[in-house]
């Protein structure tokens, strides 16, 4: 196992949600690693978070990732997040990303949960990649 892909997987998924028109549209580009200073979007996408696990065998090394990407917004009601959280599911599932350690093997949705936290409404969409790291 090797938790060596684990910033190329997460700098490919950013690329793929920034790049994806609806996705773009939709949250005004508010995607983040990291929320900046000073006022947060009223809608945003939030990386981060992950699990990892071995997924080696006898042809090579390999981990499984489970990452969220998570809608937040302050809206009153969730249909927006639904909308948004759609078309990130519809950006990353069998998405052909090229990493830049390791390579993606499958790209999957796993889970989601929308929940209400504080004065947001939020909704973890969780998707899990294999990735080969032979000679990562």
């Amino acid at each position: 196992m090797s938790y060596a892909a684990t910033a190329a997987l997460q700098s490919a998924v950013y690329t793929a949600l920034v790049g994806d028109t609806q996705v773009s549209t939709l949250t005004g580009g508010a995607i983040f690693d990291a929320l900046p200073p000073g006022p947060v979007p009223a809608i945003y996408v939030r990386l981060g978070a992950e699990r990892a696990r071995d997924a080696s065998d006898k042809t090579g090394a390999g981990a499984v990732h489970d990452f969220p990407v998570t809608v937040v917004t302050d809206s009153a009601g969730y249909h927006v997040a639904k909308e948004i959280a759609a078309a990130i599911s519809d950006a990353l599932v069998d998405a052909d990303l090229t990493l830049a350690r390791g390579a993606l093997i499958a790209l999957h949705f796993l889970r989601a949960r929308a929940r209400r936290v504080a004065d947001t409404r939020e909704i973890e969409v969780w998707f899990r990649a294999r990735i080969d790291t032979t000679g990562a």
